[in-house]
């Protein structure tokens, strides 16, 4: 008797070596469009603008929103607004291409496998970023997926968004405004000393992080992680030998410059201000 023939059921390829970068750009690009959508929209929708490395790193560099519209399951997107904007992009960054699309909201909706489809023919397993615009107690969610196919034999059954992992590239002023942008209400916003106030108190709490996690390593707490060892040992050797005398003069003479810039600007403000209104007043008389 000839052995039963078995159909697996299993997954496409796998998104284990995928991951994504997302520039800050792109997030207050959504966030601006999200303020700005049409009164009847819950959610907007986008085109995302990057690069894609050989070993499967995806960096998200730009952005723009493609109108569209959604009702009883279906979703309508302007196909030839999308087209255009994507020549305009790429007169001026020939480079960048089409990575995948954005969308507003916690995670996956129903309407997203249909718009993923439409983005997978203009560009191979495009990556789906979601943001979290309602800043849930203060928190910005944001996660990137991909879409993987459940086959059974031959035969495609469904596709599956499964999330990779998502890096945002920020630097210390960008992680400043962005921290701003997570608060549902400022009463300012922060100066450049504030700012760097911000910036310290956050290295500092890294740095108390770091103290923690080597002494519960040698103290058998925690299980040693070489690779984390090893980029802390690079981190403490790129630091320059300085003295504490020579620390603090160099701390306090970027701090000077820093107050004679505001100083300057200060003037120049007023300054305008009053040439200002000196023309106002001769244009009256």
């Amino acid at each position: 008797m000839a052995p039963s023939e078995q159909t697996v059921l299993q997954f496409g390829p796998s998104s284990a070596t995928l991951s994504a970068k997302v520039h800050p750009l792109v997030i207050f690009n959504i966030c601006d469009y999200y303020v700005r959508r049409p009164d009847q929209a819950e959610r907007v929708i986008g085109t995302l603008l990057g690069s894609i490395s050989p070993d499967g790193v995806i960096e998200i560099l730009n952005s723009y929103a493609v109108p569209h519209s959604e009702s009883s399951g279906q979703v309508a997107l302007d196909i030839e607004y999308h087209h255009n904007m994507l020549l305009s992009h790429l007169k001026v960054n020939p480079k960048e291409v089409i990575v995948g699309w954005y969308s507003t909201g916690l995670g996956v909706t129903g309407g997203s496998a249909l718009i993923h489809e439409f983005y997978s023919r203009e560009v191979s397993n495009p990556v789906h970023l979601t943001v979290d615009t309602g800043f849930e107690n203060g928190k910005g969610t944001i996660k990137a997926y991909v879409s993987v196919n459940l086959s059974l034999g031959d035969r495609q059954l469904a596709a599956q968004f499964q999330e990779i992992p998502l890096d945002r590239r920020m630097v210390e002023a960008e992680q400043v405004g962005y921290d701003i942008l997570k608060t549902t209400s400022v009463d300012k916003l922060p100066n450049d000393l504030e700012g760097m106030e911000a910036s310290i108190e956050r290295l500092l709490a890294l740095i108390d992080d770091v103290y923690k996690y080597v002494d519960n390593v040698v103290e058998g707490h925690v299980e040693p992680d070489n690779s984390i060892g090893r980029f802390i040992s690079e981190t403490v050797s790129s630091l320059p030998k300085l003295s504490p005398s020579a620390f603090d003069k160099l701390v306090n003479n970027s701090l000077q410059d820093n107050m004679l810039l505001l100083y300057l600007s200060s003037i120049t403000r007023t300054q305008l201000g009053l040439a200002e209104k000196l023309n106002t007043a001769a244009q009256i008389l």
